[in-house]
């Protein structure tokens, strides 16, 4: 019995890992943008290369790496919402447009209902200001709305809820009076009352995750060069069984990743703080234990590339 549990449960994190493809394959590009962008809007690095007739602020090169830089900052910006709706496409198995639009529309639902129970508590004030009692960095803004700090796992966790909804009542038959809801109408329906409980304990839940969250990401910084190492190399072994980003994601995206303040600014994951860095001008070196996430797998794949040379030249 214990097999066939695990044997499942192994197929469920490998269909999660491959419902990440679509918006992991969406990063290069946005990263493209916005590190080409960021790199030559920032005045310390145009005034370094003497480029400052070139690519000065007013200029028509200035303007597009300006439009280059916003548009992959955006991406990046609202990764929550765009995983929400690429894990609900991956895992629902029937009428994958309505699990996207009910991802999308739950998203919202969950974050309005945090919002609203950070105001009844006092978290939130009456201005609009934050309570001195609210941990620096725990309410973040999500796509215009006031919320906890959930990063990638609240879009991760929308939509795979969105998808086991879908998976179980797109085909939902209702009484003659109510008609017009059955099938795939009833998905969103169901998902805007269920995501609204969603909403009300993750409020009670999540500050707690996120301390774990935080913990789990201090554990692997003060390990120092052997954490890396046991980054690299976890992230290397899931690969063949496609789980490697279900594990490295978290890393980049969320506070599991680091934080630091940035301008002024908290930022949360590896991939997010180095990006803020190379946008900032008061940036003069960048942060070892942010980078460490994206270049301490860089050993396995030179040894690859080294044993495919031999395979194909030796």
């Amino acid at each position: 019995m214990s097999r066939i549990t695990d044997g499942k449960a192994f197929a469920v994190l490998q269909q999660i890992g491959t419902a990440f493809f679509l918006p992991v394959s969406i990063l290069p590009g946005a990263g493209l943008l916005l590190g080409i962008g960021a790199s030559f809007t920032n005045q310390n690095t145009v005034n370094a290369y003497g480029l400052s007739g070139l690519l000065g602020t007013g200029t028509i090169l200035n303007g597009l790496l300006m439009i280059m830089s916003q548009v992959g900052s955006t991406i990046f910006g609202n990764l929550p919402i765009i995983f929400a709706m690429a894990v609900a496409l991956g895992l629902a198995k029937q009428e994958k447009a309505v699990a996207v639009l009910t991802a999308g529309l739950s998203f919202f639902v969950m974050h309005s209902t945090i919002d609203t129970m950070l105001k009844i508590t006092g978290q939130i004030l009456p201005n609009g200001k934050l309570a001195d009692t609210v941990m620096a960095g725990a309410i973040a803004n999500v796509c215009g709305i006031d919320s906890l700090q959930m990063g990638v796992f609240g879009g991760i966790l929308t939509g795979m809820i969105v998808a086991v909804l879908n998976n179980r009542f797109y085909k939902q038959q209702l009484p003659a009076v109510f008609s017009f809801f059955a099938g795939v109408r009833f998905v969103p329906l169901i998902s805007m009352f269920v995501f609204i409980g969603v909403g009300i304990i993750a409020f009670f839940i999540w500050p707690t995750i996120q301390k774990g969250i935080f913990a789990i990401g201090n554990l692997v910084l003060t390990t120092s060069y052997f954490g890396t190492f046991v980054f690299g190399f976890v992230e290397r072994i899931l690969i063949p069984f496609g789980l490697h980003h279900v594990f490295y994601i978290p890393f980049w995206q969320t506070g599991m990743g680091g934080s630091a303040v940035i301008d002024g600014v908290h930022v949360f994951g590896a991939q997010n703080i180095f990006f803020a860095e190379l946008a900032s001008p008061n940036t003069t070196k960048f942060s070892i234990d942010a980078c460490r996430f994206m270049t301490g797998r860089n050993v396995f794949m030179s040894i690859k590339y080294i044993i495919l040379f031999q395979c194909c030249f030796g």
